[in-house]
């Protein structure tokens, strides 16, 4: 079994243990070399028969997937994700093939893991039209480097076959999808069509709905400021104004809808060069804020082909490599970039026809995409879809910037990251990088990180920071000289482009280190290398260090010299103050995982109590109009610890007024000391003691808190929590506008004890480093645990360790995996 070890093996006096498996581990346990120069089976490729690997199961299920080739090493991981994650990715695969309305109904909700469609049908309409129209297909047989490798097509041909072969030897328990008819057997399109809609989701993945709306005007429509008013595609009549009408609130629309800090991914990151750590080696962490339930969730494994691949870390559902990871050599992990992906193209149509737009003055008929879905209870649903050369046409950007398709305009979506089908190269890139100079290498090479930063650490000492992400090549001068009114507007505000189609000259052009057309080559990324920390916590690339701050990259990449967010400005404060401490090991970066300090309550709880303890009779007016004793909350505000800790008395108080607070008071009302772009990460500050939402916010939430029967002084943990299994897990950290490193987003739910369910927040944490051994050291956690099968023994047993912030213990190296003491051993083959 597995001869092609024979030429690595040594066995380890260790295995004289074998009473624990037996023979059956000595074909397999060895020191396995790390990856140098491919050799022997590496290079031969898949075997004749069929696929096959070995899946070495430590503690909290975390599979150590060893395989002689990158066929192999797929199997290998479809099989071991179908173990713990079936039905998830079973419902994934009904999203790509267009198929949600056919089996669970027209009208239900997406999990919005693969885009931000609101209905089945509109989910439907655009990823069948994907597949009717060959994209992927044709993405699959472009030649690398624009296109995927081999080395990727072989990982995704194994997973297909491992998932498969998985469903085939086993009985599903998950009572999501247990006896489904959806669950079926997926192909190597089925795979590479999630990686696709991966790959859009910053682009035409949030634009679904009004890409399948989007039809041609009737004649009640016409004229550039006509009003719209007909079905889309889901059969309701939408009246929008024209776009444009008011710059102003174009341009806040535009902002808000690329705002990083609204979406339900982001991400911390930091790394420490060797002068700042106790070993002189780098340090990473990694601390992503990604969904807890549903397709868009990490699930954590090891993937080894000796000689050529060996990492280890976290995988996207549904993907054959480590996303985010570390290696023998290097860590990195990803944060959720401000880099806007898409641009607009405003359209001027042919007078006598609303489906041709003029370039040059010659009229280029629109392509038409009529696709028929399938729905439960009925019949087909028909809708045609229209494209340019520069991509769909939309009706709209989210609810606020409606782009209304009139007799003379119309606004088609340009996303370069819909001809990127790289990511899961520059993953497996950086996975056999030796170096954060390899990390580097490795993102040139492939070019296919869409909406992501990097940040990375070396075991040399290195650092990286860069924002190499796939984005429209729209300079400045580009959208100076070719903005229509409205890219006037949202451009300054939001990086997002509308140039005018009409004109050759306003073409995006392309860079000579780009691989693909109309996009920025690597070179213009904003990049930092071996400064003493990298940090980002999804604002711009401008203070990843603070000291040495990024500038001179064009809007489209981000802003400079502008407000940063409450948590960039805690973590900037942090690293910073670690990095002139040095001496720094892998247990500081634990403690700054779970220190849950929550910068608003440093900046604004004293001041909040002071105003608090003014109020006249200690009473304040409510929204409703009642008057509200709140002068218990000014001694709970005064003794809060100003930590999101599940302990912390006054946590849940401080968070629920300060939601209120802001959400009423601008900034400008806020602060005594407005922002300055020469002090960024402690401006704005001083709590504004005189503004008047403060009496109401405190009303408002001492009322609502006594409402619910809940103390005002209240652990967090009591009232933030989640039920596993029947018990009651409390959970530490914070939201978004209190600035909390741990990111934590649970929806309010009174009725049901406050904060009772995650939604998104921390989920793959790890922290990496050296320390002059053989191994690095390494600690992870997987929020919310390997499987969504409540049947599963790692259903929740990380959930449990988040809740008393605990970390695993990384088995990385072969005697620390053979040691373990909950070490399995599958062994899963195709059957023929």
């Amino acid at each position: 079994m597995l001869r092609f070890l024979d030429g690595y093996c040594r066995t380890r006096p260790l295995l004289r243990r074998a009473a624990l498996t037996g023979a059956a581990l000595l074909a397999v346990t060895a020191a396995v070399p790390q990856a140098s120069a491919a050799t022997g089976a590496a290079e031969r490729g898949p075997s004749g028969g069929g696929l096959s690997a070995v899946i070495r199961y430590t503690e909290n299920g975390i599979p150590h997937i060893l395989a002689q080739d990158y066929a192999h090493l797929g199997f290998g991981t479809g099989w071991a994700q179908a173990a713990d994650q079936v039905c998830v990715l079973a419902d994934g695969f009904v999203t790509v093939a267009g198929e949600r309305s056919r089996w669970f109904g027209a009208d239900a909700a997406p999990d919005g893991s693969l885009s931000s469609a609101a209905r089945n049908l509109s989910s439907d309409l655009y990823f069948k039209g994907v597949r009717e129209s060959g994209t992927v297909e044709k993405l699959l047989a472009t030649p690398a480097p624009a296109g995927p490798t081999r080395d990727l097509k072989e990982l995704m041909r194994g997973w297909a076959a491992g998932y498969n072969a998985w469903l085939a030897q086993n009985k599903i328990t998950d009572p999501a999808c247990k006896g489904a008819a959806w669950v079926r057997p997926v192909t190597v399109l089925d795979v590479a069509s999630r990686g696709f809609a991966v790959s859009v989701l910053g682009g035409q993945g949030r634009a679904v709905d009004d890409i399948a709306a989007a039809q041609p005007p009737g004649r009640a429509a016409s004229g550039a400021a006509a009003v719209r008013t007909e079905p889309a595609a889901d059969g309701v009549a939408r009246t929008e104004p024209a776009a444009g009408a008011d710059p102003a609130a174009a341009a806040e629309a535009a902002r808000a809808f690329f705002d990083t800090g609204r979406y339900d991914m982001g991400s911390n990151a930091v790394a420490f060069s060797g002068s700042t750590t106790a070993s002189g080696g780098g340090l990473l962490l990694g601390n992503p804020h990604y969904p807890w339930q549903g397709g868009r969730r990490f699930w954590q494994s090891q993937q080894t082909i000796p000689g050529e691949l060996n990492v280890s870390g976290g995988s996207l559902l549904g993907t054959a490599v480590v996303n985010i990871g570390f290696n023998e050599k290097v860590a990195w992990s990803h944060t959720v970039a401000t880099g806007t992906p898409v641009n607009l193209h405003q359209l001027t149509l042919d007078p006598a026809d609303p489906t041709a737009y003029l370039v040059d003055g010659k009229p280029e008929k629109m392509t038409q995409r009529t696709v028929s879905v399938q729905v439960a209870g009925g019949g087909p649903v028909t809708r045609t879809q229209w494209w340019t050369r520069h991509g769909p046409v939309v009706t709209g950007l989210g609810p606020g910037l409606p782009l209304p398709w009139t007799a003379a305009t119309a606004y088609a979506l340009n996303d370069p990251n819909a001809a990127n089908l790289r990511g899961s190269d520059t993953a497996l890139a950086m996975g056999k990088a030796r170096t954060v100079a390899g990390i580097q290498d490795a993102l040139k090479r492939t070019q296919g990180l869409p909406w992501v930063n990097t940040v990375a650490a070396d075991s040399a000492g290195s650092t990286l920071f860069t924002q190499s992400q796939v984005l429209p090549r729209i300079t400045d001068e580009l959208a100076a000289r070719c903005s229509t009114p409205l890219g006037r507007a949202t451009y300054p505000a939001s990086g997002l482009a509308v140039l005018d189609g009409a004109r050759g000259d306003c073409a995006l052009g392309s860079d000579p280190d780009a691989v693909q057309p109309g996009v920025f080559g690597p070179g213009k990324a904003p990049t930092l290398r071996d400064a003493p920390y990298a940090e980002n916590s999804n604002d711009s690339a401008w203070l990843a260090n603070a000291d040495r701050p990024l500038t001179g990259y064009e809007r489209i990449w981000g802003n400079a010299g502008t407000p940063r967010s409450l948590r960039t400005r805690g973590a900037v404060e942090d690293v910073a103050a670690m990095a002139a401490k040095g001496g720094l090991t892998v247990a500081d970066l634990q403690k700054q995982q779970f220190a849950n300090r929550v910068p608003a309550g440093d900046l604004a709880a004293a001041d909040a109590a002071k105003a608090c303890a003014a109020l006249p009779g200690g009473a304040a007016t409510a929204s409703d109009g009642r008057p509200v004793d709140v002068s218990a909350a000014c001694a709970v505000l005064a003794g809060w610890d100003r930590t999101a800790d599940t302990g912390s008395r006054g946590a849940l108080l401080f968070d629920r007024f300060w939601r209120k607070l802001t959400a009423g008071t601008a900034a400008k009302d806020l602060w005594l000391v407005p922002f300055s772009a020469a002090d960024p990460v402690r401006t704005p500050r001083t709590l504004n003691q005189a503004a008047p939402g403060i009496g109401g916010a405190l009303a408002d939430t001492v009322a609502e808190l006594r409402a619910s029967g809940i103390a005002l002084d209240a652990p967090l943990g009591e009232h933030q929590f989640v039920v596993r299994g029947g018990q009651k897990l409390p959970v530490p950290g914070g939201t978004e506008a209190l600035g909390v490193w741990n990111k934590i987003e649970a929806p309010w739910n009174a009725a049901a004890g406050g904060y009772p369910e995650v939604v998104h927040g921390s989920s793959h944490i790890q922290a990496v480093g050296w320390d002059g051994g053989r191994c690095p050291v390494a600690r992870t956690l997987l929020t919310y645990g390997q499987s969504s099968n409540p049947n599963s023994p790692y259903y929740a047993d990380q959930t449990r360790l988040f809740s008393q912030e605990r970390w695993v213990t990384s088995r990385f190296c072969e005697r620390d995996i053979l040691t373990s003491p909950q070490l399995k051993v599958v062994r899963p083959r195709e059957r023929r």
